[in-house]
């Protein structure tokens, strides 16, 4: 609620309505005609040293008061209602007057500064010989009443004062102790402050005050709203609530230190729900309104940053109707006060305590109210009636009863008697040790042996305000000092409501929040917590789950950052954390766990022997090569055979060498690729197959010259001979070494990882180095078993017994449909099936030569020897 520019308006309203004074004594008319004679001016200045100055309004008279050397001053909140007044404006104005609804516990903070003072006046340490002074006044919970207060504070009491001709009563009080809400502390020290006042609060928090430019005289014991609202933000990010509700109080108590809230939960990524308002005075509707968006909220949790006396109006409203559990998280404001405990539906309620502490004698003090004390205060006479229900009259009505002096205050469970968890209680005491501690160091000089004190000094309030500044000591064991914005080192405990064992709501200590402490460690907790409903587990209060690892976040449109939706992470990625924004990328050697919240290495692929397709193309790969070697071996025995003489027996046992060259080859396509085994694969087959085609050739090639040598005038055959026939396939083959080495020397076949044909796995293979190379290996082979299958065409028609081209036709076909077949499937075969095509081709076109051009020769040697023989050869 803002007041600025109220109490501009208040200001002069009391200076002027209330608090003017009238200077008496000599004459308006003379004073402004004057004299310039000598005697007139001798009976001005006789005149003018004898002005009277008095109060032209109604003084407001203290609470409670006590005359001394030096005064401090006090405001409290003793009754929390005021008086509703219609001005007419025909008669003058009196002093606002407080309702009948006293605050015990205010009541015990204005005991408290007289038990302080009175012990300061017994003390032979701190202002030994002076006899400081009170006056404590009530504020009513009103601002008016506050601005109304603080120019009685600075103008005193009396009603009639000499001061010459200045009538300015300023430095009647050193300092002023209160108030207990930011509101009126803020009019307070706008008024005082102008005639540097100190004012030393012990409950105001508003962060605002620590403002010096606006608020230079201001101090408290109490710490700022700013470290509360902090540590109300990590206690709620500590226990993982991210969805909360909060309710503040319309005052700049609730509305700057919900702000001060909201922004540090902003930075520990808390959303808020719903952020609603509220004042005591407020309709009935409106409270019901904010108790109605409690009700229907989803969020479990709610932060309180309110006033205890305001907090009452709303719990009564939500006790009318039960609302869903809900946790309560609460300031200090309303944190400790048992008049609340009652309220079965904030069970479990934690927040933010002022330091528990002891002040020895103070309880005793309290109780020990006599009947003279009783009678001389009109608060305390309220106090005893209301508590105990009777009337210390005798004349009383009929209602109460006459108090016949055997009530007795340690009876009683009250606010003003509970010395149990002196927490606010210790802000006052401090507070106003602080104030005699400023005063005895302006007035006082220590040395080596005693204390001197002049209680005859003029002491300013300026005085007490630069030494306030100063102070820095240790009273019962709690330190006391400001820092430059008026605040003391925060210090708060983490206060958590427990039941019993006999049944008894009690406030428990759970941890600690100390400012002092460096960043991360400043919020401890060291005792179990229990939750609404007097749970064990931890409520949760999220708008969306966390989203487990493997997901990301998505917001929700037009929701805060909060609500989200669970997206899995796309292929190839992972999220590791919780509630991760992105999911990214894993390296590119390892792959994702089925949870996607995980990068492993990716399997890596290639044709192992462990395999049942490598262990197959082994097997025929072996195969093959013993039965070119069995099928030379046959040959071999029968060498003299014509069959095995007829068809050129010496290309016919090279032919069968190369072969078994080329299925041993197709071994070395197996296994995780080399360097030698890469170049080894690629070489070994383009040369053994142009050795192997080239015998073929060869055989296919003195055919067709055996039969042109027949005719009459040929001398064909002796350019094909033997040694021809063999230098014929050296110079092929050599080609192909050529062609070989050359790819060798420039760019070689070496092994890789392909990274690229699955995303999931890694397959090792051999890249080709040059390509041109492969495909020059590859073309030269293609290019000889294309010429020896055109021969071999020729050729088939000549007589069966003295040639074998009809089986070179046979066993080219095969090979050039097992080629041509491979080029496509070649391409097309991803990862270790590439290196399967290519021994298959390998297996396939050696398997068409072995045994189209020696199967039907070996089941004649085995299984029809009567047709090995020249005369059966002849007759054919």
């Amino acid at each position: 609620m803002e007041i600025r520019p109220v109490l501009v308006g208040l200001r002069l309203l009391i200076l002027l309505d209330r608090m003017s004074v009238i200077i008496v004594g000599g004459s308006p008319k003379d004073l402004n005609q004057g004299t310039k004679t000598s005697e007139a001016l001798t009976g001005a200045t006789a005149e003018a040293s004898s002005m009277k100055c008095s109060f032209q309004g109604t003084p407001r008279l203290p609470a409670f008061s006590m005359d001394g050397d030096f005064t401090i001053g006090g405001v409290f909140l003793i009754h929390d209602k005021v008086q509703t007044v219609i001005y007419n404006y025909t008669t003058k104005p009196y002093p606002l007057m407080c309702t009948r609804s006293l605050d015990a516990r205010n009541l015990h903070f204005s005991r408290t500064m007289i038990f302080a003072i009175k012990e300061i006046n017994n003390s032979t340490k701190l202002l030994p010989g002076i006899k400081l002074g009170y006056q404590i006044y009530d504020t009513c919970a009103s601002v008016t009443v506050a601005s109304d207060v603080a120019f009685q504070l600075l103008n005193g009491q009396d009603p009639v004062f000499y001061k010459g001709s200045n009538c300015s009563q300023s430095g009647v009080v050193m300092a002023v102790i209160g108030d207990s809400t930011s509101t009126t502390s803020i009019s307070l020290t706008r008024v005082i402050g102008s005639f540097n006042v100190p004012l030393v609060s012990h409950f105001a928090t508003c962060a605002c005050l620590s403002d010096k430019q606006q608020y230079p005289t201001f101090f408290r014991t109490i710490p700022s709203d700013q470290f509360q609202a902090d540590a109300l933000a990590k206690l709620v990010k500590h226990f993982g609530w991210t969805w909360i509700g909060a309710v503040r109080s319309d005052s700049d108590y609730g509305n700057y230190g919900m702000a001060s809230f909201l922004a540090a939960a902003q930075r520990e990524g808390i959303c808020v729900e719903y952020s609603v308002s509220f004042f005591r005075t407020d309709p009935q509707s409106k409270i019901q309104r904010v108790a109605d968006v409690i009700r229907s909220s989803t969020a479990t949790v709610v932060v309180a940053f309110t006033a205890s006396g305001d907090l009452r109006f709303l719990f009564e409203e939500l006790a009318r109707e039960p609302a869903p559990p809900r946790q309560w998280i609460g300031s200090e404001g309303w944190i400790t006060d048992l008049n609340l405990v009652r309220y079965s539906f904030c069970a479990g309620a934690i927040g933010i305590a002022i330091q528990k502490s002891v002040i020895p004698g103070l309880r005793e003090f309290l109780l020990d109210l006599s009947p003279t004390e009783l009678t001389a205060s009109s608060v305390l006479t309220e106090f005893w009636e209301d508590v105990f229900y009777c009337s210390l009259k005798q004349n009383s009505s009929l209602i109460k009863r006459v108090c016949d002096g055997t009530e007795d205050l340690k009876t009683l469970n009250n606010p003003y008697t509970d010395t149990s968890q002196l927490r606010s209680t210790n802000m006052v005491y401090k507070a106003v040790y602080a104030a005699a501690r400023a005063i005895h160091n302006a007035v006082c000089q220590e040395t080596s042996s005693t204390t001197l004190c002049d209680k005859d000094i003029r002491l300013e309030s300026k005085q007490v305000l630069t030494e306030l500044k100063k102070v820095n000591f240790t009273r019962n064991g709690y330190p006391v000092s400001f820092d430059a914005n008026g605040d003391p080192v925060a210090f708060y405990e983490l206060v958590n409501w427990q039941k019993s064992e006999s049944g008894v709501i009690e406030l428990v200590t759970v941890g600690y929040y100390d400012a002092s402490l460096p960043k991360g460690q400043e919020f401890r907790i060291n005792r179990n917590i229990t939750w609404m409903d007097y749970k064990t587990k931890v409520p949760v209060s999220v708008c969306s789950e966390s989203c487990s690892p493997g997901t990301r976040k998505v917001l929700q449109k037009g929701k805060p950052i909060c609500c989200y939706d669970c997206i899995p992470c796309p292929e190839g990625e992972i999220s590791n954390t919780t509630n991760s924004p992105d999911c990214f990328p894993c390296p590119s050697e390892l792959w994702p766990n089925a949870q996607r919240d995980a990068c492993f290495p990716k399997p890596v692929e290639f044709l192992s022997y462990d395999e049942v397709l490598a262990i197959i193309l082994a097997a025929f790969s072996v195969s093959g090569a013993c039965l070119a070697i069995i099928t030379a071996a046959i040959f071999f025995h029968h060498r003299t055979t014509p069959i095995v003489r007829a068809n050129n027996s010496e290309l016919s046992f090279l032919l069968l060498f190369s072969l078994t060259l080329c299925f041993l080859c197709s071994l070395t396509f197996i296994g995780a690729p080399s360097d030698w085994s890469c170049m080894l694969r690629h070489t070994a087959f383009g040369i053994t197959f142009v050795l192997c085609i080239s015998c073929v050739l060869g055989k296919t090639v003195v055919v067709l010259m055996a039969f042109k040598a027949t005719l009459p005038g040929s001398n064909v055959m002796k350019w094909f001979g033997p040694p021809q026939q063999r230098m014929t396939v050296v110079l092929f083959t050599f080609i192909q070494v050529v062609i070989c080495t050359v790819w060798l020397l420039l760019s070689p076949p070496f092994p890789m990882k392909n990274l690229s044909t699955y995303k999931e796995k890694i397959i090792l293979e051999c890249a080709l180095g040059s390509a041109v190379g492969f495909w020059a290996v590859l073309g030269y082979i293609g290019l000889l078993a294309v010429f020896c299958f055109v021969l071999a065409v020729l050729a088939r028609k000549l007589p069966d017994n003295f040639n074998e081209a009809k089986l070179i036709t046979f066993s080219m076909l095969i090979f050039c449909a097992v080629w041509l077949t491979f080029i496509p499937a070649y391409v097309s075969s991803p990862g270790k099936l590439t290196v399967a095509v290519e021994i298959f081709a390998i297996l396939a076109s050696s398997f068409g030569l072995i045994l189209c051009i020696f199967a039907p020769k070996c089941f004649i040697i085995l299984f029809q020897p009567e047709k090995n023989s020249r005369k059966s050869l002849m007759n054919k």
